[in-house]
This record gives C-alpha cells, sequence and structure tokens, in this order.
C-alpha cells in the first residue's frame, strides 16, 4: 500500500481560500522554516481513500470482540461521544473566565463527587493524560509527603512481581528505588517476603486489586497496614477497578492514592497516542500536595482560586489547563447513566463473563489457578509448546485467521504477567454477550485441537490478514519510522 506521501502530486489539494483581507504578517527567521514543508499534494477524493483504507486494515472495539487482559476494551455508548460533541463542551478555550464555562466545571465537579464515592478517596484530578501518568503523580504526591515530614530516607517503592510494567517505571521516574517482592503460590502478595522487605526505608507500595492474575487478594488489610505501620503509603493501581466498582473501595481497603483508568472502567475510549485520563484521587492527607488545577477535598473548588487551594505544598501543573477535559465529560455521562445501582451490577457482569469463559476452556485450556477469577483469567500454552512447539505467540497469530463477515477476534494479552509462561490473559469485558463468549470459546478449542493435530499449520499463521507474519525481530532492531524523499 502507497503512503499518502507517494500518493500525493505536487501542487494539487482540495482548498479553496478567499484572498487574504488583512495586512499579511511574516514571521521573523529566528521562527520560520528554512524550507517549505513537503506535504502531501491530494485531493478531497484520494485523502478519503486513503485513510479510509487504512481504517478498514485496522481492528477496533466496533470491529469484533476484544479481549485484552488487562487492557479491557468495551463498548463505547454513542451517546457518551454525543454529548461529548456539544458545542457547549467542545467549542470552549481553556482560557476562557470560569464564569463562562460554569457548566463544564460543574461537570467536573460531578465526575470528580462520584469518582471519590466509587475509589473511597477525598479528592480528585483530571489532569493525568493516562493511567501511567497519574501513577507518575500520585508517586509525586508520596514524595512530597514525605519530604514535608523529614522522610528524605524514604526512597523505596515496594511492587510485587505480578504488577503492571508502567508501576516500576513510574516508581523509578519519580526518583525511588524499585524493591520487587515475590508472588506466592496462590499468585497473591508473599506476606512473609513483603515483611521483610519493609523498613525506615519504605516510601510506599504499588498495587492493583485484583491482580494481574485476576485474583482478589485475601490479605489486602493486613499488606496496607503492614505499609503503614512502617511509616510508608499505598498506591491503588486503578486498572482492574472495573471487577469491584460499587462493591469495594480502595479507600477502605487502606489505600491513600489511586488512579482511575477511565478508558478500562467507565467506558471512555482508549488513548492510542491520542487523549486519555487516568484521574488521580487521593485521601486528605495528601490533598495539599495534589496538582494545581485540580479540585479539593469531595472534588469542591476552592473559591479563593487554585493557589490558596494548593499553596505550596503542590506538586506543580502535570498537565496543561484542565486535563483532556471531554473524556471527563464522557465518563461522567456514563457513571450517571448507570448509576449508583448499576455500576455495581457492570463489575458483577464482567467478574461473570470472565468464570464463564475460563470454565468453557478449562477442559482443553486449563487456568494458571484454581478457583474462581474476578474480571480476567491467565491460562498458560507452556505444555502446548513443550509437546507441539506451538507458543502463546503462534496461538494469537492464528487468532487472526478466525475472522468471518458474523465474527471476529483479536488476540487476548500475550506474555504478561511475565511470572507465567506462554501467558495468554483473558477479559471478556461486561459488555459482551453470551453469544459472542461461546463462539470465541469454540475458536480457542478448535485451535488447541488444530495446534495438536497439525502444529506447523499455526507456524505460518497468519494467512488470511492484509500483512503476514513480519520478521518482528527485525522490526524491533530497525525499526522504519519515517519516510525518506527522494530529494
Amino acid at each position: 500500500m502507497k503512503l499518502i506521501f507517494e500518493k500525493g502530486k505536487t501542487g494539487r489539494g482540495c482548498d479553496i481560500l478567499p484572498p487574504c483581507d488583512v495586512p499579511a504578517v511574516k514571521l521573523p527567521g529566528s521562527v520560520s522554516r528554512k524550507t517549505p514543508a513537503r506535504l502531501p499534494g491530494a485531493d478531497e477524493n484520494e485523502i478519503s481513500r486513503h485513510y479510509w483504507s487504512l481504517a478498514k486494515r485496522s481492528f477496533g472495539i466496533n470491529d469484533g470482540f476484544y479481549p485484552l487482559g488487562s487492557c479491557t476494551m468495551k463498548y463505547n455508548p454513542k451517546i457518551n461521544e454525543e454529548l461529548a460533541s456539544l458545542p457547549g463542551f467542545a467549542d470552549i478555550h481553556p482560557l476562557q473566565p470560569l464564569h463562562t464555562i460554569e457548566g463544564c466545571t460543574e461537570i467536573l465537579r460531578t465526575a470528580a463527587d462520584c469518582l471519590n464515592e466509587i475509589s473511597g478517596m477525598d479528592a480528585m484530578s483530571f489532569q493525568p493524560a493516562a493511567g501511567a501518568h497519574g501513577e507518575f503523580a500520585g508517586l509525586l504526591l508520596f514524595k512530597a509527603y514525605h519530604k514535608i515530614r523529614g522522610g528524605n530516607a524514604r526512597k523505596k517503592i515496594i511492587i510485587p512481581d505480578s504488577a503492571h510494567g508502567t508501576n516500576p517505571a513510574s516508581a523509578a521516574m519519580a526518583g525511588f528505588e524499585v524493591v520487587n517482592i515475590p508472588s506466592g503460590k496462590d499468585g497473591c502478595v508473599d506476606l512473609a517476603e513483603l515483611k521483610k522487605a519493609v523498613g525506615p526505608d519504605t516510601a510506599g507500595l504499588m498495587l492493583t486489586n485484583p491482580n494481574t492474575l485476576g485474583i482478589f487478594d485475601p490479605n489486602i488489610l493486613e499488606i496496607t497496614e503492614t505499609i503503614h505501620k512502617a511509616g510508608g503509603l499505598n498506591y491503588y493501581d486503578g486498572a482492574n477497578l472495573n471487577a469491584i466498582m460499587g462493591l469495594v473501595r480502595p479507600g477502605d481497603m487502606g489505600f491513600d492514592a489511586v488512579h482511575l483508568n477511565l478508558h478500562k472502567s467507565f467506558s471512555t475510549p482508549h488513548g492510542g497516542g491520542g487523549p486519555g485520563l487516568g484521574a488521580l484521587g487521593c485521601k486528605k492527607l495528601l490533598a495539599p500536595f495534589m496538582p494545581l488545577s485540580g479540585y479539593g477535598l469531595s472534588g469542591r473548588e476552592y473559591p479563593a482560586g487554585e493557589q490558596q487551594q494548593a499553596g505550596d505544598q503542590s506538586i506543580g501543573r502535570i498537565r496543561s489547563f484542565w486535563g483532556n477535559f471531554l473524556v471527563a465529560v464522557r465518563a461522567a455521562a456514563y457513571i450517571l447513566t448507570l448509576g449508583k445501582e448499576n455500576i455495581p451490577e457492570a463489575a458483577r457482569n464482567a467478574v461473570l463473563n470472565a468464570n464463564y469463559m475460563m470454565e468453557r476452556l478449562r477442559e482443553k485450556i486449563p487456568p494458571v489457578l484454581d478457583g474462581p477469577c474476578m474480571h480476567e483469567f491467565v491460562i498458560s500454552l507452556e505444555e502446548l509448546k513443550n509437546r507441539t512447539g506451538v507458543s502463546a505467540l503462534d496461538f494469537a497469530k492464528a487468532l487472526q485467521d478466525f475472522q468471518s463477515q458474523d465474527f471476529k477476534i483479536h488476540p487476548p494479552t500475550m506474555y504478561f504477567p511475565l511470572i507465567v509462561k506462554e501467558a495468554l490473559m483473558i477479559e471478556p469485558p461486561e459488555t459482551e454477550s453470551k453469544e459472542t463468549i461461546d463462539t470465541a470459546v469454540e475458536v480457542f478449542l478448535r485451535l488447541i485441537d488444530r495446534a495438536n493435530e497439525n502444529p506447523g499449520s499455526l507456524k505460518a499463521a497468519p494467512e488470511k490478514t492484509v500483512i503476514g507474519r513480519p520478521d518482528e525481530t527485525r522490526a524491533a532492531r530497525q525499526p522504519v519510522l519515517r519516510y525518506m524523499f527522494d530529494r
């Protein structure tokens, strides 16, 4: 497929602009381009057809089942998109006086109040642009808290080996030393190892509960109390909140700060390099350190302005203006539509779907851990690989060939968590029907049979997609990231 630069022709375009009716202003040389921008010359037909053909090559939630574990792709209600597109929301400017955008600030207050109630926090900020950004900001709160209390020696953040990869990265970026602790045979935090790790240098713990194996840790209160007794703080990675929202609150588990992936639990689109929102919540003891332009206790803005709200203790601004406002509009619409009765119902259905799919697969693909799961579960193809040579990667690639007019499926998350060999992590969110899950199960089971009967066929997959199996090693080591012009 040709790039748009290869299709374009010099002098071709689709703009018809009237003559300029104001004096032209020439930019100073220091900020002017030395050579004209090499923009593709294309007419409207070419542009429309090019990007539409690209869209048809991609796979999204509108195309089919998307069971990515730890990164659920749920349905984004179209009414939320319509509400976010209303001129009163979409056409505002972040520098407008507050009295001209009172409806927008009320949306932020409402969303903050709802998320505080769901998470058990006291303050909420919408500045973080993504979940990992929220982690980083939350750890900056920890750092500011310990510093003002004379706890500069507290340099270590404890993180289980089953954690999301962003956890240790965020801790390191915030200037902490990462201490990994192993999981027990039950997939949960090893309490003995945790107690060995804590000490006067402990700044805090990062944990998601349910964890990445889809297990709710039964010792969660003892875990958070252990950290508190050592003088540390507890950070809740909200990636898996959709399994417990409305049923159990992180704040009641003993967590002091939390980020909420609004794309995972509250139906806003995934960022994908674009606008996301990892709302940052905290307890009262951390509220003075919250980012500027956030909200105060219970989501209410201090009337005298952000400087009085945050004072000299704030970690400062971590994002321009109010954050990605329209993402918060979508989340607020979702929460208000479901209400207090149906938020927990969504969580129950997420758990139901995961357990149903896990049990249906159990005969040929048993889960890594026995017993019920929460919103996701992990299977291992290690035995299959040892016996047939078919890896989790081969299996995932082969899934891409099982596409029909009525059913399409995206492969689940591969090789995560890292503590499970040949792992596939599967999360069928609450928005999928029993019929969709049944069809997905049949595809999985047929692939297992095929792997046993003809393992070589999976090595060549995918064969029906636009692009087959690329050389992933070369793509990683010698990526081609830009178009090279001939002249």
